[in-house]
């Protein structure tokens, strides 16, 4: 389970180089912030059962934000017409 937290760093650490190149900072950092998040959770060797604790709190978390931000953070549509 520790390599798959390792398989997630490296996703998100790829993810935060294509935001970094994209001049989108803030969501470099944000994904720099996980990339550490998952390399030093994967280091910790925590049973098979705590990783997936985790994991589901991270989900709990990101879904929380995710609608948070969608629904009173991002502008509508409708291209000014």
């Amino acid at each position: 389970m520790d390599r798959m937290y390792r398989v997630l760093g490296f996703w998100t650490g790829i993810f935060a180089i294509m935001f970094f190149i994209g001049e989108m900072y803030t969501s470099s950092l944000i994904f720099f912030g996980q990339t550490g998040f998952f390399l030093l959770l994967s280091y910790l060797k925590l049973s098979e059962r705590m990783y997936i604790y985790i994991f589901g709190a991270y989900l709990t978390v990101f879904f929380a934000g995710f609608t948070y931000w969608t629904t009173f953070m991002m502008g509508t549509g409708g291209g000014g017409h």
